[in-house]
């Protein structure tokens, strides 16, 4: 069973494996820069030492944890100023993970802002193909989008046509978000519908694919495009499907990566211990 969240690394980025062993999390997601911004400060050597041995003593599997991409770069904008700091922050980061030893690094899919699927696809293929020959072991992971206007990748066919044009395909795998999946329209409420969501996944994408899964409710309901996550059972999506996945995915292998909100109703510790008790 590997579980955990995504974790910060104020401070100092080896921190952010203390912030995974505090929480109990077997498997954790970061940032390796401020999300906000174009600009990376650079690791250091310290950075870099600190971070691998507090991994290494923490015992969490390497293979269980992963970088997220910030949030401005756009692989899919038809404005080349914006498409070449996308890419250039997008092989920025495979190298930052590399040198941390951070196997996969979860990106957005991003927005065609109006020009169509079609040249945003083409667009987005072109950009992480550039990615792709960076020469480490580093995987990059398509994240599935909440199919909000103009965004790309909200759907498994979708998904997979995209995934199926990038080479070398050993560089390339999937990240799934359930809270995306449901508010883009695959009902996740039941155990039998899991199943369903699964196979259609696997047809059009295949599920050896998918490295990392985002366990997130929904604030959302069925089908209504609103990324907002929230607390494991507590929204949309419900407490038998939210198991149902949980199950779905250890049974599998996958590591699960919660995204979830930190408010009055919980903290990001007891959403990891609910996601646990789901196993």
């Amino acid at each position: 069973m590997q579980i955990g969240c995504h974790v910060s690394i104020s401070g100092s980025i080896d921190k952010s494996v203390d912030n995974a062993v505090e929480r109990e999390c077997s498997a954790f997601q970061i940032f390796t820069r401020n999300p906000r911004g174009w600009h990376a400060k650079e690791l250091t050597k310290d950075d870099i030492d600190n971070f691998k041995s507090k991994l290494k003593s923490s015992k969490i599997d390497r293979l269980s944890i992963c970088a997220h991409m910030p949030y401005l770069p756009n692989l899919a904008t038809p404005k080349d100023e914006g498409f070449e700091k996308s890419v250039k922050t997008l092989v920025d980061e495979v190298e930052r993970c590399a040198q941390l030893g951070i196997p996969y690094l979860v990106t957005h899919l991003g927005s065609h802002l109006g020009t169509g699927e079609e040249a945003g696809i083409k667009r987005l293929v072109k950009g992480l193909t550039e990615a792709g020959k960076t020469k480490n072991d580093v995987m990059i992971l398509l994240e599935n989008t909440a199919g909000q206007k103009n965004s790309v990748g909200s759907n498994f066919e979708q998904l997979g046509e995209i995934f199926k044009q990038l080479k070398p395909a050993k560089k390339f795998g999937v990240c799934l978000d359930t809270c995306h999946a449901f508010v883009a329209g695959y009902d996740l409420k039941t155990k039998e519908n899991v199943k369903k969501t699964f196979v259609q996944f696997d047809k059009h994408v295949g599920i050896d694919h998918l490295k990392i899964l985002h366990l997130n409710d929904a604030r959302g309901e069925l089908g209504c495009n609103l990324d907002r996550h929230y607390h494991l059972g507590l929204g949309g999506i419900g407490v038998e499907g939210i198991s149902s996945v949980v199950k779905f995915a250890n049974k599998k292998k996958i590591p699960i990566i919660l995204e979830t909100p930190i408010d009055d109703d919980r903290d990001d510790f007891e959403n990891v211990r609910v996601a646990k008790g789901f196993a």
